[in-house]
């Protein structure tokens, strides 16, 4: 980089960029709490499949690189590399439980880069979908 651009470039994520639920912050907080984990925070990915062409996920991230954003909560480091956080632009990370089902939910995904947010093909919102 040069040193106009280190300059510009703003390492943290905005709530524009993304926002997270209070549910998915206390989650995010108690995986980053357990004793058992060694990570630097956690990655949210983009990756090809899906009815709708992208998939969003969630792993530890090792650690955080100069091409990762990232946004802190409490007790938490969501950590998104540059490629990813074009797709996930203006979506809404929530956490949903529905008896003994229980998952984090990518809402408003797609529908700030032209997508309706919407699969096509299944009709369901966020999540695998886009």
């Amino acid at each position: 980089m040069t040193q106009a651009t280190q300059a510009s470039y703003n390492p943290n994520i905005t709530e524009d960029e993304i926002k997270v639920s209070p549910a998915a912050a206390e989650q995010l907080a108690g995986l980053m709490n357990n004793p058992d984990v060694e990570a630097a925070g956690i990655r949210v990915f983009v990756s090809g499949g899906g009815c709708g062409g992208m998939t969003y996920g969630m792993t530890y991230a090792e650690s955080i690189t100069e091409r990762d954003k990232v946004l802190e909560g409490d007790g938490f480091k969501l950590v998104v590399d540059a490629v990813a956080l074009a797709y996930l632009q203006g979506c809404d990370i929530d956490f949903a439980s529905d008896g003994l089902n229980a998952s984090f939910v990518f809402n408003n995904v797609f529908q700030s880069v032209g997508g309706s947010g919407v699969c096509g093909a299944c009709g369901a919102a966020g999540g695998g979908c886009a």
